[in-house]
């Protein structure tokens, strides 16, 4: 292979569309996946309008638009007492961006069509079902140790990626501590088929409550929602299944039809690596971090960690910088998710689930009533995504 390429170990949205914008500049770029195919469970739906010209730099937006939908809308709703809190990004955002509005579409959907762009350019490949089982490097090339089936191999690389999420095994190669916190709870999130706007939920709604308190969103325009809620990890993950309409009838009114599509129990972390890159391998994504899903701030720092990634890496690749600019990579990125994402998950985590003290609630409460009173004073909530964004380390 030619040594001034690029091996991405990963194909979710994050590897693919840091692999998109390898490719397109003539890098070429080979993917491998131990899945043998895009995986669909449920996971990442919505995408903050603060990732949205970056998606537009990598040509996906207007099809990531087309198989999902924009919406300015943001509810809290207090499930006690059936308050419901209504924020709009447009006014918030209208002079910040020309694209006030979030993304919602499901992770697996985005994955696919930044594969199909990808299919088009000469210099991408991918291989599926290529489990990495370790990794070495010297100061020209990486080396990784691979099992297809029965067959082992060893692909090199000038470059490496590892983008295959918190287990990752190009991290754990890197012997890279992944220090923080792993919540109590169990998350189980569920694709579900009802009419939920019709029962009050607006497009995205932060259900306040520490019994069945949950994230519920629009996935799609045939009625598709995503439910995300907690539960106790004493309760058997096996029988998940067997208690998700007991969920559901504590939150619907009785006789309220719906069907659950998909459902994905999982744990949640705080965890950041303590380096993005040795060497010539480098991480992105939550192979580099992870935060509980809450708010929508784990995808949307992977997306922004692979718009600054992709231009620093080929500008090293085509010697216009010096590598080092990959240790700025690391630091910047890591520093944004240390000091925003991470707290600002954990914080919307604790009001959507855990809010059992009244009098902070009602004062949390207070401060979204006045934000919803006045527009422009809600650029500071919505402004939360925007500061997860790291600057370009080429332009600035």
């Amino acid at each position: 292979m030619n040594k001034k390429n690029v091996v991405i170990v990963g194909a979710g949205p994050t590897g693919l569309l840091c692999a998109l914008g390898l490719a397109k500049t003539g890098i070429e770029v080979c993917v491998v996946e131990r899945a043998d195919a895009i995986q669909h469970s449920p996971r990442a739906m919505v995408y903050h309008w603060a990732v949205l010209d970056g998606l537009e730099k990598l040509g996906v937006l207007e099809d990531a638009k087309a198989e999902g939908f924009l919406s300015p809308e943001l509810q809290f709703y207090v499930f006690k007492t059936g308050e419901r809190i209504h924020l709009d990004t447009r006014e918030a955002l209208k002079t910040l961006s020309k694209t006030p509005y979030n993304l919602h579409l499901g992770q697996n959907k985005l994955a696919e069509i930044a594969l199909s762009h990808l299919q088009k350019l000469p210099n991408f490949s991918i291989r599926w079902g290529v489990d990495v089982t370790g990794l070495t490097q010297s100061e020209h090339e990486v080396t990784l140790h691979c099992q297809q089936g029965d067959s082992q191999e060893d692909i090199s690389a000038a470059w490496v990626i590892g983008a295959d999420g918190a287990n990752s095994i190009i991290r754990r190669s890197l012997n890279l501590s992944f220090d923080g916190i792993t919540w109590p709870e169990r998350f189980v999130a569920t694709n579900v088929r009802g009419d939920f706007a019709k029962l009050g939920f607006s497009n995205a709604t932060m259900m306040l409550d520490p019994e069945v308190g949950a994230i519920v969103a629009r996935i799609d325009n045939d009625n598709l929602w995503r439910v995300t809620y907690c539960e106790s990890l004493e309760l058997p993950e096996d029988q998940v299944p067997e208690r998700i309409p007991g969920y559901f009838a504590k939150i619907l009114p009785e006789g309220t039809e719906y069907e659950v599509i998909q459902y994905s129990p999982y744990r949640m972390h705080q965890r950041a690596a303590e380096s993005m890159r040795v060497g010539r391998v480098l991480l992105a994504g939550d192979a580099a971090h992870i935060t509980n899903p809450t708010g929508g701030l784990g995808l949307t720092s992977g997306l922004f960690d692979i718009f600054v990634l992709h231009e620093a890496l080929t500008a090293v690749i085509e010697g216009r910088v010096d590598p080092e600019i990959l240790d700025r990579y690391s630091e910047s990125r890591l520093k944004a998710f240390l000091e925003h994402a991470s707290p600002a998950a954990s914080e919307f985590k604790k009001l959507v689930y855990h809010c059992s003290d009244k009098e902070e609630l009602e004062h949390k409460l207070a401060g979204l009533r006045h934000l919803q009173a006045h527009p422009e004073l809600q650029v500071a909530m919505f402004g939360t995504a925007k500061s997860v964004e790291t600057p370009s380390l080429i332009s600035g």
